[in-house]
């Protein structure tokens, strides 16, 4: 196959290629998908299932406990060791289970956000994963698009890509399907696009020379795409808190070790063993790893609510958003324009028929009528001054536009008076464009018309109207005049209060002669009319506004739309009220201002109308300048840096170009505003199951620390003053409370599955009746600190209290005794701890006992595995227990009882006190 595409003819290329205008058929692109294999760069593998699980013994203390096993090995304490490994390997399984789904999470997702393509195949224009593309497909670019492939131009109409990314050229190259010298360097190869580069204007057809490894982009980089595992600021903070309880377990557990070996003459590796046990079971090492599950599963979770979430930072930063300046079309309202009125020749005709289905009629004054020549001259405009068409899907039916769905709608205006694209493209085919931006508010195409050239113009109506000298009235062309132009205005403004949306209409005739087309032809243009046009709001959209309102979230509405239509639509989502008016604000407008003047109005203003991409930016930063937490919506090419300025850019995935997509860390699969409040309830929901996971977990840690502590420190006073003489043995065996093996059984079973499941937790009643976490709060906060003082301090005398009852320095049978019952005792109340930190701020009966499942099956499974260790004779002896009396169950439940009463009661009690 040629490599000098550049040199060949579009048809020779096509010949090559073994491709027509119609594009490939599926079964052609299926088979060269098996031949050149899929349109992406080689990536590195990911870490295998044998590597994630090897990986969970890397961990400093688990590796201190594999040497003290080894130890115990050595010197013969076979059972404890076995043990010991055994609890090591489901310790290592849990977080290896832990892992693997975040991953397999995070994969899926990034399959869901991989980039597309439109491509002509069967003769029709579809849309299709960018890694499906073979050499040969037909693509078509548009502004704002990132080229798949790399391709050889067949179309091109002012044409200009970004390629600095490939070339390093600063600015955009023109292209043209021109053909070039085979000597011709890269940089200078006008007619070929390629995989990577940035369409930054106008559109192109182009045939695909090579996809994946072979694209230019592929022979020069470096293929190595290793996933960048990104660390939250939460997760630094939690490997912190993890770290900092760390040090000083592992103080605590070294000094008391020290008191075991020196002073009470304790043999060296069993106070060892036992101090490493207590810091595993002490320190959440689990932490970082749980904190990144909860993320990743949090991102899965947002998927099925139609967002993808590219970057993992982004969910929690989604908690704390304050702030959610947002599109109008398409996001807040359904993106289903429809033209519903239109002016012409001073008169006003009303269109009847909803959506893409092209069925209606046009009346005036209330009765149909048939489309006059000055309406048909305007439908005739408004479809050949337009990228999109409208395609009837044979299966269900169903009218869709392909394209921008305001063009679309004017495709569908004119088919209602039977006017159809496709034949209006064939009488008048297009020969040249001046393509639309957001600066110029305006488009202009030339048609060759028998052997003149005519150009039609649409945009916005004052925009048009600038252009024009003439106007088409009574069948003649004449002079535009003031009193014209200021009743064109007041129609204008009048549908606009309906909330419509207004494009303005011309044309002019060219020279033959004129083939440079540019901005200088446009002048002089003969004006038609006016079509008024809405997009319906989505239903939805209202109550999720209302839900912002009520968890703290301010709302900003932000359109290219004119200030009536934006007020319009704002006051029937309740944005604005009937006073409201003052809280609009024009793109001119925010001009005129002083940055430190728009500071000071900003936090009254709620919609934007008439605003270029570029004023997104400074709404941001001036919002940010007040400390909110800012979420930003896009979907142009221009959008882009606003959406990385912002805290959290969210794209369209329907609307959305490639750049704007790939600049954001969120991505709308149905371009719906109300899918970002449900993100928005994910994120906070996210973040509380961490604090709730943490705040669990480091209770129960400190609590096993303090009731080892105390023993080792208070055993020989109490035996000294309850029972002078005892055996200093006993004394000194008395004094561990727990065995290394006990300790590291409650870890597992209490700091495991209960720990998980709450990691996927429902969120509190008021989640979104809260005002938004400041991003700096630290996530211990008032309530947090409560806990982890008072439920160790309740606890550890509860369960000393139960272990000194049993004089377990007597001897042998009144130390399993004491420790039988401190273990069952542990376990019953971390368990019942762990059902009270459903939620840390409202009672378990009022965020519903049962309805986490997932905690019950966690705390089921773990009391079932508790009981095969106190009932079991054969385990029973290697874990230093005997069965339990019933007194020893009626202790433990009373015990539980208490704290889960305790913690209960509080948080009723608080909550009154909140309330007054």
């Amino acid at each position: 196959m040629s490599q000098s595409w550049h040199a060949l003819t579009v048809d020779e290329a096509l010949n090559e290629l073994k491709v027509g205008e119609q594009g490939l058929s599926s079964e052609e692109a299926q088979r060269r998908l098996v031949q050149y294999g899929s349109n992406e760069l080689k990536k590195e593998k990911g870490r295998s299932p044998i590597k994630l699980f090897l990986s969970q013994f890397t961990d400093v203390l688990m590796i201190i406990l594999l040497i003290a096993t080894g130890l115990s090995l050595v010197v013969g304490e076979t059972i404890d060791a076995l043990i010991i490994i055994a609890i090591v390997i489901a310790s290592a399984v849990l977080g290896f289970t832990q892992e693997h789904r975040s991953e397999k999470a995070v994969e899926a997702l990034k399959r869901m956000a991989a980039p597309t393509a439109t491509v002509i195949r069967n003769g029709k224009e579809e849309k299709i994963p960018a890694s499906q593309l073979v050499p040969g497909d037909i693509i078509l670019l548009y502004t704002g698009d990132k080229v798949p492939a790399d391709a050889r131009l067949v179309e091109a109409f002012n044409l200009k890509v970004e390629e600095a990314a490939l070339t390093g050229e600063s600015a955009p190259v023109e292209k043209t399907p021109l053909v070039l010298q085979e000597a011709t360097p890269l940089n200078d190869r006008c007619n070929m696009v390629y995989a990577g580069t940035i369409i930054a204007y106008g559109r192109a057809k182009a045939v695909v020379t090579a996809t994946g490894m072979q694209t230019e982009f592929g022979k020069i980089a470096q293929i190595v795409q290793a996933t960048t595992h990104e660390q939250t600021p939460l997760e630094k903070r939690m490997a912190s808190v993890g770290k900092l309880i760390g040090v000083l377990a592992v103080t605590i557990c070294i000094g008391v070790a020290t008191i075991g070996i020196v002073v009470e003459q304790r043999p060296v590796l069993d106070m060892i063993l036992w101090a490493v046990s207590l810091a595993v079971a002490a320190v959440p090492e689990a932490l970082p790893a749980i904190v990144t599950g909860a993320l990743a599963i949090g991102m899965y979770r947002m998927a099925k609510v139609n967002t993808i979430v590219k970057r993992l930072p982004a969910v929690e930063t989604l908690g704390s958003t304050s702030v959610i300046c947002s599109d109008k079309t398409g996001t807040m309202t359904k993106g289903e324009m429809t033209v519903q009125r239109i002016y012409t020749n001073d008169t006003l005709f009303k269109v009847t028929g909803v959506g893409y289905d092209p069925k209606g009629e046009f009346h005036f004054e209330d009765k149909t009528v048939t489309p006059d020549e000055h309406l048909k001259t305007l439908l005739k405009i408004a479809v050949l001054c337009n990228d999109s068409n409208i395609e009837k899907d044979q299966k269900t039916e169903k009218w869709a536009v392909k394209g921008d769905p305001t063009e679309g709608s004017l495709v569908v205006v004119a088919a209602k008076a039977n006017l159809w694209k496709a034949d209006l493209d064939k009488q008048e085919p297009r020969i040249g464009e001046i393509p639309f931006s957001s600066e110029r508010k305006r488009m202009t195409t030339i048609h060759a018309v028998g052997t003149k050239k005519i150009a039609y113009m649409k945009g916005a109506p004052e925009i048009v109207l600038q252009k024009c000298t003439c106007i088409l009235m009574n069948g003649k062309v004449q002079k535009l005049t003031n009193e014209n132009r200021a009743k064109i205005l007041k129609v204008t403004e009048e549908l606009a209060l309906q909330a419509l949306r207004n494009l303005g209409f011309a044309y002019k005739e060219l020279p033959a002669d004129v083939n440079n087309f540019s901005e200088q032809l446009e002048e002089g243009f003969v004006f038609v009319g006016v079509m008024g046009m809405i997009d319906p709001p989505r239903s939805e959209v209202k109550d999720a506004i209302a839900l912002c309102k009520e968890a703290g979230i301010r709302v900003v509405m932000i359109t290219g739309d004119h200030k009536l239509t934006a007020t319009a639509v704002a006051k029937d989502l309740n944005l604005l009220d009937g006073n409201d008016d003052g809280k609009v604000l024009t793109g001119a407008e925010l001009e005129s201002m002083s940055d430190e003047q728009f500071e000071a109005v900003i936090e009254n203003v709620v919609v934007y109308a008439r605003v270029a991409p570029e004023h997104k930016t400074r709404i941001v930063k001036a919002w940010k300048a007040k400390d909110q937490v800012v979420a930003m919506t896009g979907d142009g090419v221009n959008d882009a840096p606003a959406l990385k300025m912002a805290d959290i850019g969210i794209a369209m995935g329907i609307t959305g170009t490639e750049v704007t997509k790939e600049a954001s860390d969120m991505v709308l699969t149905d371009d719906n505003f109300a899918s970002i409040v449900k993100a928005v309830k994910e994120g906070r929901e996210i973040y509380d199951n961490i604090k709730k996971y943490l705040t669990y977990l480091l209770r129960c840690n400190i609590m096993e620390i303090l009731v080892m502590f105390v023993a080792v420190v208070s055993v020989p006073t109490l035996a000294n003053m309850f029972s002078p003489g005892s055996d200093a043995a006993s004394i000194s065996n008395a004094a561990i409370a727990l065995t290394a093996v006990q300790l590291l059984w409650i870890n597992l079973v209490t700091d495991g599955l209960p720990a998980i499941a709450l990691g996927v937790d429902l969120g509190d009643p008021d989640l979104m009746q809260r005002q938004p976490r400041k991003p700096k709060e630290s996530i211990f906060t008032r309530d947090v600190k409560i806990y982890l003082i008072a439920t160790p301090i309740l606890t550890s005398a509860l369960l000393l209290t139960a272990f000194f009852s049993h004089q377990p320095w007597l001897g042998e049978l009144q130390l399993l005794e004491a420790r039988t019952q401190l273990f069952t005792a542990m376990v019953v109340i971390e368990l019942a701890i762990a059902l009270s930190s459903r939620s840390l701020k409202y009672p378990v009966f009022k965020v519903g006992v049962f309805k986490n499942k997932y905690l019950w099956y966690a705390i089921l499974s773990s009391f079932a595995l508790q009981l095969v260790i106190l009932y079991v004779p054969g385990i029973q002896s290697v874990f230093d227990v005997h069965t339990p009396e019933p007194v020893d169950w009626v202790v433990a439940v009373v015990f539980a009882a208490i704290i889960f009463g305790t913690l209960e009661i509080g948080k009723y009690v608080a909550n009154k006190r909140r309330k007054t």
